[in-house]
This record gives structure tokens, C-alpha cells and sequence, in this order.
């Protein structure tokens, strides 16, 4: 198994897992390997080492482990930061997707009835253009754009 960092056009970062570098080159070559923040197929293989779990150790010369120091306050690697905040917003998309029930392109029409009780009060989610989502917000109904990544608009694995 390969494990690959992959970077999309928009900067998103990602791993791919893939049976050997043949199989990534064949996919990424039909279009397969996608971003799953927005969906983009212009995916670039990132530099990578391999991973070592050196639980912040490192070894004396004469092969004695040393302790590191814990830095509290050194600043956070801007990498790492993206990375914690695509995995949030991820998190977050994935709780919206279990908890809401989709109801397409009647969002407006169904948000409204909610909102005037003519409907039982539930979580919706669905597409609305961004006139219809200004007219709901000036009749007081509070409306928040997620965009969602075609991969989890089907089944999730």
C-alpha cells in the first residue's frame, strides 16, 4: 500500500491511498483522484518522507535516548494549522450531512413553511440562489452556505 500527500489546485492537502504508484498514475489519468474539501481533479503529488514515530526523543551519540523540551510557545507551523482547519471543516460537513435531511431545491419553499409552523420544525439542507437566500434572511429566516464536496453527497465509506 502507497501512501501519498496529495495537494489540489486550492491548496487543499490530503493523503491518498493507493496499491502501488501504477495504480495512482492510472487513476489520477481518468480523473479518479479528487479533492475531497471542493472536489478539484488537479491533484499534484506532494514531496514526502517517511513517517517516523519518535515520541520526541531523539538519541545520544552513544545510542541513549534524550528528552526534548516542550515548547509551549513556539509558533504553530502555518502547515499543520491548514491542515487542523480543513480537518475541522470536514468534521463539520460530515455532522451537517448525518443531522439534516436533504431536501434539495425546495430548501426556500420548505425553510419558509418551518419557519411559519406550517411544517414540523427539523434540520434541513438543500440549494438555494443567492436571491432566494437574501429574501429568506429579510423575512428573518437564518440561512448559512456550506459548500459541500461531491464525495459526500453519495454514500460515505
Amino acid at each position: 500500500m502507497k501512501v501519498f500527500d496529495l495537494r489540489c489546485a486550492h491548496e487543499h492537502t490530503f493523503e491518498g491511498w493507493f496499491g502501488s504508484e501504477d495504480d495512482y498514475l492510472s487513476q489520477q489519468a481518468r480523473g479518479l483522484v479528487t479533492c475531497p474539501v471542493c472536489g478539484d481533479a488537479q491533484i499534484a503529488r506532494m514531496p514526502s518522507a517517511p513517517r517516523l514515530n519518535l515520541s520526541g526523543a531523539t538519541m545520544r551519540a552513544e545510542g541513549t535516548p534524550v528528552s526534548r523540551p516542550h515548547d509551549d510557545t513556539a509558533p504553530r507551523d502555518v502547515a499543520k494549522a491548514k491542515s487542523e482547519l480543513q480537518s475541522l471543516w470536514m468534521k463539520a460537513v460530515r455532522h451537517v450531512m448525518a443531522n439534516t435531511e436533504d431536501v434539495g431545491s425546495q430548501f426556500a419553499e420548505e425553510a419558509r413553511k418551518i419557519h411559519y409552523a406550517e411544517a414540523p420544525e427539523r434540520n434541513i439542507r438543500g440549494t438555494v440562489s443567492r436571491e432566494e437566500s437574501e429574501a429568506l434572511a429579510e423575512e428573518g429566516i437564518d440561512v448559512m452556505p456550506l459548500p459541500i464536496p461531491d464525495g459526500f453527497k453519495d454514500t460515505l465509506q
